[in-house]
């Protein structure tokens, strides 16, 4: 009994503690994603969508960055879009846009794994964005488009689109003034806890998974997985293998980088770590989701493209990265279960974990107070259980 405590123990300290390092990150990400949301109005995307054409694909990644960084929410957003009239190619780069262009993300990787990850995961997003649009133009067949933009206008909503729409729908009316208004931090917290509420989940299987992972996985295995002994080899191998581990990770792109990081201690290369990360929209479930959405002869088209893209993404970040000299030093002094540190202590973590708990509880007493429930359990499909928020007076 006792040889099977420790072992658990040691993994679920290790969640601990890379919790106490996300929080801050997380929370903070979260309301700047939150103010975005309801500070820039998408309610005419249909319109600035109208085509593939490289203007309709840049408006289309910048709408997506300034949206939800969660796979789900990002996938039902695309599809909220093409229901609404915007142009299917366009759609499916704004969700890879909210997936790895999104503040909250790049947040949360530069304090968990590491600023060159972020600079990386940016860079890869883009030339995904590219591969996808182009993967698209010479080979989706216009009928198997319209079918499947036929099936998204038929098919019931998911779980996710009460999110979509209300991230689609913001308020109108100046930035600045919807800013410093009641109203409009009613909204934010909104949309501060409902992030939240959609991630916790994902977040926490990738926590756990991450700290199983790292204390019981020894480095002498991911070495021989990831060839680590042969660096171009290693380097080949890892951007094709990193979507293949994200497909049955069943995480969403927050929830992945605990898992990144200690896969990156472990002897993926570079190239590898980022191609893991742009796996979470080919993802068991939400392949599936595709396949409900758009039919499934698109959902296995978009998985195909998708994988080439991410594969290509991954080893043109292995190869930039480090032909100029930016590809960081793997830690040292260890292995893999050491990826969150061993040790909570009084340092900035701490004070921006009681700074940003504080954000968390104070938005969280807002969203209960005006209506936020209700209007989760609408989202959630019960509108017979839903009232308006309060009113401002």
């Amino acid at each position: 009994m006792v040889t099977l405590l420790h072992p658990a123990a040691h993994a679920l300290w290790m969640t601990v503690v890379m919790i106490w390092q996300l929080f801050w990150g997380l929370s903070l990400g979260f309301l700047l994603s939150a103010i975005i949301e309801n500070v820039v109005s998408r309610k005419r995307m249909s319109a600035l969508l109208p085509d593939a054409s490289p203007r309709s694909i840049a408006l289309a990644s910048l709408f997506g960055a300034a949206s939800s960084s969660c796979s789900y929410a990002a996938v039902a957003m695309a599809r909220s879009a093409v229901r609404k009239g915007a142009d299917f190619t366009s759609s499916i780069t704004f969700q890879f846009a909210a997936t790895n262009l999104v503040l909250e993300l790049a947040i949360l990787m530069g304090t968990l794994i590491g600023w060159p990850f972020t600079a990386a995961e940016a860079a890869g997003g883009i030339v995904m964005i590219v591969m996808v649009a182009v993967l698209f133009k010479l080979f989706l067949p216009d009928t198997l488009k319209h079918a499947a933009v036929e099936q998204a206008k038929r098919g019931v909503a998911g779980r996710m689109e009460g999110h979509a729409a209300m991230s689609m729908d913001a308020t109108e009316g100046n930035a600045r003034t919807r800013l410093l208004s009641r109203e409009g931090w009613i909204a934010i917290s909104h949309s501060y806890v409902m992030t939240w509420s959609m991630l916790w989940k994902d977040i926490g299987v990738g926590v756990l998974v991450a700290g199983a992972l790292s204390a019981w996985v020894p480095d002498s295995f991911w070495q021989r997985f990831f060839l680590s002994g042969h660096p171009l080899l290693s380097a080949l191998w890892g951007a094709f293998a990193g979507p293949l581990i994200a497909l049955a990770s069943f995480t969403c792109s927050v929830g992945n980088i605990p898992l990144a990081g200690v896969l990156w201690r472990g002897g993926i290369s570079f190239g590898g770590v980022a191609s893991f990360i742009f796996g979470d929209l080919i993802i068991l479930p939400i392949l599936n989701i595709y396949r409900k959405y758009y039919g499934a002869r698109m959902s296995a088209f978009m998985f195909v493209a998708f994988y080439a893209a991410m594969v290509v993404a991954g080893l043109a970040v292995e190869g930039v990265f480090t032909a100029a000299g930016w590809v960081p030093a793997r830690p040292s002094g260890g292995s893999a279960a050491h990826a969150a540190g061993q040790s909570i202590a009084l340092n900035y973590t701490s004070v921006l974990d009681i700074v940003f708990g504080l954000v968390f509880v104070t938005l969280l007493g807002v969203f209960l107070r005006t209506g936020g429930p209700d209007m989760m359990r609408m989202m959630n499909g019960d509108p017979h259980h839903a009232r308006q928020p309060d009113s401002p007076h």
